[in-house]
């Protein structure tokens, strides 16, 4: 894995932002050779994937009520498997292009994506669907994923070990900044974006709503002290489908909104759709997580003529929608404006009405001249050519599609480097190794003059997005093989709430030949053994293979990590030439068949954890170093 150093000097004068602390480290993994003990941090999949375990054909099957076997059996059995590396992609390159050495460090930062914060207990979250299916039914692998599975249980949970695992990964790989690409709720309830900000801010959570059952008793019902993130990262949002839909699909109708905060569990028409008209009939309750068993059971589902009265729960005003028209997520921003971490706002302005509300860009470092532009690209209530009750979609209205391009042009003349970020990705691959293009907007061709748009902003050479739960790398070359700076790569990084749950780590590097190097890492938080996110992690696995989304002899990891080279042109290789930070100290891991390699320039030190101190290896004299066998766990870096 690539990394970042520290050294004892001023940054060069192009960054112009602080001193660094004593010595700057470059580039660690978590080195394990032996037992598994699920102890530490894992820092990177370049270094080991979770995999998991094939199911045997005759193994009996689990029905999705039956959570207590997502653990137990062997569906959702994992193992730790060797690292991924899919080397340096040269396809945006003029043809001939040998590649370059990275030469310094421009910006490192993290991503979260959708993280689908759930509040289980709501009487409008329509467990039932997941809940009651048949185990082998293929229909099932086609529910809304967000309606049930056992991950519910423990969002708020899961996120604090992600955001712990940024704070230990800060301490040898400093981030910039980190951004959380859309889907922070689950169904655009107030509640649960307040979580995902409190666990943010490091809050006293309670993770359940309205009566709280089980809040001193059941372990993911209890109250608990969310870690939260170090003050020294800002982080930034972009806006999902989930932030404001009702379970990021449905506009949210009169009788959804009063649902959410009353008492009654949510009645709809039993033959569907999920949508209006079918959320808008009557015929079946959708049920609700009872807090106070361990497993938290779906109680209250059911055909309406099986229930003598309707069944109800304790409402909670803090249920409420977000978003009460879809044109205008003010309430969504808003929310932003009540944190304790940095940026106040989060990137968004107080106050915007109307569906540039979402919309807004940053410089990550004073006087590096790269730009973050953050694109709300989610559909709206009033956007033609969709159909009318299905919001899951992508979109750019002419306001927004106005604002971009003003936002690339402005980027464009001043000689920047640009992002972009948004939730639903824009033409991407239909897979990881499927390489045909597929829509994901509302409109094929809007979608298509959109790409054709960002080719004509040479700077732009990354969009990043989330949405479809799915780690997909997706080039995009310049349509003039004269003009090869104006290609750029889209990134799509998988949930935090399905399998693998992972966040990524981003290093921007520029190269020898003032080329452009996005490093990509998935990583899987850290947890310990046991844990509710340790559990969740189990959740995950078994839940894939028994909805039938993951195929039971399926053992991949599904991680993406790559080195995406980019063409710059000549007036910015001008720009950007002598900025950055050198890599003069950096450390990185070599898996080999003799065992792991340690490569550093410097002296190498290793630590036990994170927390610990650091020690001089003194049988590192020469590198690359041997990490001798047995050996436990240790975390390495390099130093001047």
């Amino acid at each position: 894995m690539r990394t970042c150093y520290r050294r004892k000097e001023k940054v060069c004068s192009s960054h112009g932002k602080r001193i660094l602390p004593l010595i700057q480290m470059v580039c660690i993994l978590v080195v394990l050779l032996h037992a598994i003990s699920g102890k530490g941090v894992e820092l990177g999949t370049r270094h080991k994937t979770i995999l998991p375990c094939a199911v045997a054909p005759e193994t009996p099957g689990v029905a999705p009520s039956n959570v207590a076997e997502y653990v137990t059996s062997a569906y959702g059995k994992w193992t730790w498997g060797p690292g991924t590396n899919e080397g340096q992609k040269l396809t945006l390159m003029p043809a001939g292009y040998a590649g370059a050495t990275n030469a310094a460090r421009l910006l490192s930062f993290f991503s979260l994506a959708d993280v689908h914060i759930t509040d289980k207990e709501s009487p409008a979250q329509v467990p039932y669907l997941g809940w009651s299916a048949t185990f082998g039914d293929p229909g099932i692998a086609n529910l809304n994923p967000s309606s049930y599975s056992p991950v519910v249980l423990d969002t708020t949970y899961r996120l604090d070990a992600a955001v712990k695992t940024i704070n230990e990964l800060h301490r040898i790989i400093p981030f910039d900044f980190g951004i959380v690409l859309g889907d922070m709720c689950n169904s655009g309830q107030y509640n649960e974006l307040r979580w995902f900000i409190d666990v943010m801010d490091g809050q006293y959570i309670t993770p359940s709503s309205g009566a709280h059952d089980g809040a001193d008793t059941i372990d993911y019902q209890k109250p608990f002290q969310a870690a939260g993130i170090n003050r020294s990262i800002p982080w930034y949002a972009v806006i999902g489908n989930h932030d404001q839909a009702w379970m990021g699909i449905g506009y949210p109708s009169d009788k959804i909104q009063q649902t959410m905060v009353s008492s009654n569990v949510l009645n709809i028409s039993p033959n569907g759709p999920l949508i209006p008209p079918g959320a808008d009939g009557a015929g079946m309750y959708v049920g609700v997580v009872d807090g106070s068993t361990p497993y938290g059971t779906v109680v209250k589902w059911g055909a309406t003529n099986l229930f003598d009265t309707p069944p109800t729960v304790v409402a909670d005003e803090d249920r409420r929608m977000l978003s009460t028209t879809l044109d205008s997520p003010t309430n969504f921003v808003n929310a932003f404006f009540a944190t304790t971490s940095q940026p106040v706002g989060h990137g968004f302005t107080n106050g915007i009405n109307g569906s540039l509300a979402a919309c807004y860009s940053f410089e990550p470092l004073t006087n590096l001249p790269v730009k973050v532009i953050v694109l709300d690209n989610t559909c709206k209530s009033d956007e033609p050519g969709h159909l009318a009750t299905f919001y899951g979609g992508g979109w750019v209205d002419a306001a927004r599609y106005n604002w971009l391009t003003n936002e690339l042009q402005e980027g464009q003349n001043a000689d920047q480097l640009m992002i972009l970020a948004c939730h639903i990705p824009i033409l991407p691959y239909t897979s990881a190794t499927n390489m045909t293009r597929m829509n994901t907007f509302y409109d094929p061709v809007s979608e298509t003059n959109l790409v054709a748009t960002l080719h004509a902003y040479p700077n732009l050479i990354l969009v990043m997005a989330g949405h479809r739960h799915q780690n997909v790398v997706t080039p995009f070359p310049s349509p003039d093989p004269d003009c090869p700076e104006r290609g750029f790569w889209q990134v799509e990084t998988v949930s935090m709430r399905e399998f693998p749950q992972q966040m990524c780590a981003w290093e921007i590097i520029r190269n020898s030949d003032n080329s452009i190097s996005i490093l990509t890492t998935s990583v899987d938080p850290a947890v310990d053994e046991r844990s509710l996110a340790w559990r969740s992690r189990a959740y995950g696995i078994a839940t894939e293979r028994i909805f039938g989304r993951l195929s039971q002899d399926d053992t991949s990891s599904r991680t993406y990590n790559a080195e995406l080279v980019v063409q710059l042109s000549p007036a910015m290789q001008t720009k950007i030439a002598d900025t950055g930070t050198s890599l003069a100290y950096r450390t990185y891991i070599d898996h080999t068949q003799a065992g792991i390699e340690v490569g550093f320039l410097g002296s190498l030190k290793s630590a036990d954890t994170l927390h610990g101190s650091w020690l001089d290896v003194p049988s590192a004299t020469n590198s690359p170093w041997r990490v001798p066998v047995p050996q436990e766990r240790q975390f390495f870096r390099a130093f001047k």
